[in-house]
């Protein structure tokens, strides 16, 4: 089940097949896999999310914001905010954020909901009704500020997030500026007026058989974008997908597309944040 908040687990596709060797080996640190294996087996995911350190930020006037940080092995790199999925949390997207940091980017994967990850679609639901928007908005901006000045960044941030988080990663960089926007088929409803504050370039990534964020969705995005004077911020990418295509753990994914999308997304930041 997917809706504009997000989108449910499905099982019905092949599995990603993981030899019992390479899974030991993943897991002792001694190879790397692939992204989309790691995500796909709950246990790599896991024993990838757990390289991460837990990052509590204090917020003036406000509960502190939580998320947890990856750091490359380089002395600095340019900075990526992820936003979740409706999920929460998760160790998938703690996984991402290790990857990044392996590419060489500071990873920061912020927790808006407070209250852990949720494995399905009526538990995510109520998380995304609970959330106070303000709050999250607020947590977000503080988030980009202190990577701005975090000692191991550059100065650089970006955002991205997935469905969800995509339309997160938008709001939040029409928030606060940031040098980067990446949305994975996220709610790109937005006018002309709400597009003003938008300082750095946006890449959309977006599926032709999306029912929820469609392509009529997204072509009011590229007129608002193109009245606001802003078309030249903007590169959007199409795929002939479902939404949630670059998700290994649904039914939607689909790993040609997800692998493109995800060369496209890291070659853009690497420009953006350079």
């Amino acid at each position: 089940m997917c809706d504009l908040h997000g989108c449910g687990h499905h099982r019905a596709m092949p599995p990603i097949v993981v030899p019992d060797a390479q899974r030991r080996a993943f897991l002792k640190g001694l190879v790397s896999l692939p992204l989309a294996t790691v995500l796909f087996d709950p246990s790599l995911a896991h024993a990838q999310a757990s390289t991460l350190e837990d990052v509590e930020i204090e917020i003036e006037g406000a509960e502190p914001l939580r998320g947890a940080i990856a750091v490359p092995d380089a002395q600095t790199g340019p900075a990526v905010l992820l936003i979740h999925e409706w999920w929460g949390l998760n160790d998938q997207i703690k996984a991402v954020a290790a990857e990044l940091a392996k590419l060489g980017f500071v990873a920061f994967a912020i927790d808006l909901f407070d209250s852990g990850s949720a494995d399905d679609p009526d538990a995510a639901m109520q998380l995304v009704q609970n959330l106070d928007k303000e709050a999250a908005t607020a947590k977000l901006v503080a988030a980009i500020g202190w990577l701005a000045a975090y000692e191991r960044g550059t100065g650089k941030v970006a955002t991205i997030g997935w469905c969800f988080g995509g339309g997160w990663s938008l709001d939040a960089s029409l928030a606060t500026p940031v040098d980067a926007t990446v949305i994975y088929y996220g709610n790109v409803e937005k006018t002309a007026a709400q597009l003003e504050p938008l300082y750095g370039p946006v890449l959309g990534h977006f599926a032709t058989q999306d029912q929820f964020i469609t392509k009529d969705m997204v072509e009011r995005f590229e007129n608002s974008m193109a009245e606001a004077g802003k078309s030249e911020f903007l590169t959007v990418y199409w795929y002939d997908a479902d939404h949630a295509f670059a998700n290994p753990t649904g039914a939607r994914y689909d790993a040609s597309d997800a692998k493109l999308a995800w060369d496209r997304t890291i070659e853009f930041l690497r420009a953006g944040l350079a």
